[in-house]
């Protein structure tokens, strides 16, 4: 459970948590208003949990980036200029500890790995290389397209999903253009990946 940031919890009135825009909500959580803090975090605790399990964190791990997060949150809330962006300011900073975490686990993971055999199960070495070449593809066709089309795909395949209003806030793109820009950015991949299998 998050904590707010401040002392003096009980000498705050309650906020009126529905309407409260993010710069009132940011201000009564300075103030040390549990109810605002507690408002912010069911506003945004979903935006925070999608964006670390992109990444592909377990539960755990997701969980630590999830409280980093808010700890940075409470840390910088006087810092934050413009609370009408806060949407993309976690965002950012989930996305930052996400790959924090995920440099650490790969600089300590074993370099050799424990060969048990092979899996009588498994699909022939040809299906997984054609599998591999496929995703290779793909992530270097991902990094060649530009950073709004990197970022919307990133928010829109989040899991679970992120709401096109949320999208909205980070992107600062009207709710109505996110489907067409996802259409176009989707088209610009495919034909990097059909580009690149060319070339080969």
């Amino acid at each position: 459970m998050q904590r707010a940031p401040a002392t003096r919890l009980l000498q705050c009135p309650p906020v009126n948590r529905s309407s409260d825009s993010n710069a009132e909500l940011l201000r009564a959580v300075i103030d040390g208003n549990a109810s605002a803090w507690n408002e912010l975090v069911e506003r945004y605790g979903r935006l925070v949990w999608s964006i670390t399990r992109s990444f592909r964190l377990d539960e755990a791990a997701a969980a630590d980036v999830s409280q980093t997060v808010w700890l940075r949150l409470t840390e910088n809330c006087t810092k934050i200029t413009d609370p009408t962006k806060l949407a993309s300011w976690l965002a950012t900073t989930t996305r930052n500890e996400s790959l924090r975490v995920v440099r650490q686990r790969q600089r300590t993971r074993p370099s050799e790995l424990i060969d048990e055999g092979p899996d009588p199960l498994a699909r022939p070495v040809g299906d997984r290389l054609l599998d591999d070449e496929t995703i290779g593809e793909a992530i270097d066709a991902f990094v060649m397209l530009s950073d709004e089309c990197r970022q919307l795909l990133r928010l829109v395949c989040a899991v679970p999903a992120i709401d096109y209003a949320t999208i909205s806030e980070i992107t600062g793109r009207p709710i109505g253009s996110i489907g067409p820009t996802r259409s176009r950015c989707l088209d610009r991949l495919r034909l990097n990946m059909a580009e690149a299998g060319g070339e080969n």
